[in-house]
């Protein structure tokens, strides 16, 4: 057997794995909207754990972290704030939606917004959002899946072949057993990413003599990546802090960490998440190594994006270079995954139910989800072929689009004169102002800060002046949400 048959044997068990656990999970699924897309509200906090930190893992920490410190230098190193950052979110903001999911049965984000706004627009608003923003951000996890197919058969597999191949393993586990055969895997998936990255970054650094042989080469042949703004002049610090708070916040907004929000059985973890998360950060230092020693050992490199698996194949031995690109594929695959089943609750809920058939059965409903698992999972394939670009680039659009949401959020929970009308206003100046900094070449943010912080910030003032300015919400459901609220801060 040749060494890119062995290549694809080893990444195809990993890809099989999922399936079973489908099987597994399929068995005690029940025919209702609540168990397919929440798991009945009954998640564990082993479960949580990994199926929130291999969500926030994606191609883009594993694949695109990488590339980033390949080509921009230190910059990512953002990283380890972002992931402290996300842990406080989902402790003082996770566990309030939680809570009130929990009380008022809440599936997708326009359930919570619904109940906190009364407002229709508003929720059907938040339904696009979420849907407009979370497919690139799908797209982003089967290129990476692709791209290392392509790498590790030598490129017997294209990539756009392996695209498919993500896709189909994809829709069949998600198909059967629905959030609880996402969660299985990303129990699997999540120790794979976690010591699959530190392992490859200090194997590779160790083919230039080690960590502390390769910053004094770095030093002497390329010190411009080892400082702001990096090689090419525009990783400074602005763009330390977009992505210290762009990251982090896109990801907590996206659809798939509301759907692991409403799940949790016990609030005891989101109490954890701030340890946990923040020493989960270790595994960035595989990355910077990855990327740093790249930079001596395969200078020039078309596809940053495939610095990872290119100098594993070359410089480790084949089967352990197979076992670190499988834990690619699961850094793919495990965002994916939650990101497809919770676009399918959005759509089968927030449009499907409301829009197209109202009085369909809870059996019927999940078939819909079902039918929407492929055609997002499809969509996502065919942007990959034709709007193709670096994973990290298209990530922070797509997480620029869904770090607005938060906006209309801490003003439900921290801010009682936040209006219907403050959320919509700011939402749609935030993306009309996101759309044309990504789609107009000559429209660009200035004082070298990234396009989602600045259309983050205009969002918070368009919020706050647009609520004041404008009737508040009505006092009955004030009433009720503050009631809520006491018993909230009573118990937890």
């Amino acid at each position: 057997m040749t060494n890119n048959a062995i290549a694809i044997v080893i990444i195809g068990i990993f890809m099989l794995i999922p399936l079973s656990m489908g099987a597994i999970a399929s068995k005690k699924s029940l025919p209702t909207t609540e168990d397919f897309f929440v798991q009945g509200r009954g998640m564990g906090s082993i479960a949580v754990f990994f199926t929130v930190a291999a969500t926030w893992w994606s191609s883009f920490a594993f694949l695109g972290s990488n590339a980033f410190f390949y080509t921009r230098g230190p910059v990512y190193w953002t990283a380890i704030a972002w992931n402290i950052l996300f842990g406080i979110l989902y402790f003082v903001v996770g566990k309030r939606v939680w809570y009130f999911g929990k009380k008022n049965n809440y599936i997708t984000p326009s359930d919570f917004f619904n109940d906190h706004y009364g407002s229709k627009f508003l929720t059907d608003l938040i339904a696009v959002i979420m849907l407009l923003f979370t497919v690139p951000y799908l797209q982003i996890q089967l290129t990476g899946g692709a791209y290392l197919l392509e790498v590790a058969s030598g490129g017997i597999i294209p990539w756009r072949v392996g695209g498919l191949i993500f896709y189909a393993v994809i829709i069949v586990y998600v198909w059967a057993g629905g959030l609880r055969a996402v969660a299985l895997t990303d129990v699997f998936y999540g120790v794979l990413l976690f010591f699959g990255m530190i392992f490859a970054g200090f194997y590779v650094a160790g083919k230039v003599g080690g960590v502390e042989v390769l910053f004094q080469t770095l030093v002497r042949t390329a010190p411009e990546n080892l400082t702001l703004p990096g090689p090419m002049g525009n990783a400074g610090p602005m763009l330390w802090v977009s992505m210290f708070i762009i990251t982090p916040l896109g990801a907590f907004m996206g659809p798939q960490l509301w759907t692991r929000m409403y799940a949790v059985k016990s609030s005891r973890l989101f109490n954890l998440m701030p340890f946990l998360l923040g020493f989960a950060a270790i595994a960035y230092v595989g990355s910077m190594l990855v990327g740093m020693t790249g930079v001596i050992l395969e200078p020039g490199l078309e596809r940053a994006d495939t610095i990872l698996p290119v100098m594993l194949f070359k410089y480790a031995p084949f089967v352990l270079a197979s076992v670190i690109t499988a834990c690619g594929a699961a850094a793919a695959m495990s965002t994916a995954n939650s990101q497809i089943h919770s676009m399918s609750a959005v759509y089968t809920v927030d449009i499907h139910q409301k829009y197209v058939n109202t009085n369909m059965d809870q059996k019927s409903l999940v078939w819909v989800g079902r039918w929407a698992i492929l055609i997002f999972a499809a969509l996502a394939y065919f942007m990959s072929i034709f709007i193709p670009g670096l994973l990290v680039n298209i990530g922070l659009i797509a997480l620029s689009g869904t770090a607005q949401v938060i906006v209309p959020t801490a003003g439900a929970l921290f801010w009682k004169r936040s209006t219907a009308a403050g959320a919509i206003a700011g939402l749609l100046v935030s993306n009309a102002l996101l759309a044309a900094y990504t789609f107009i070449p000559m429209f660009t943010p200035p004082f070298g800060m990234h396009s989602g912080l600045l259309t983050l910030i205009v969002n918070i003032i368009v919020f706050v002046v647009v609520s004041s300015m404008t009737k508040p919400r009505d006092q009955a459901l004030m009433e009720r949400i503050d009631s809520l609220k006491k018993v909230y801060d009573a118990s937890y």
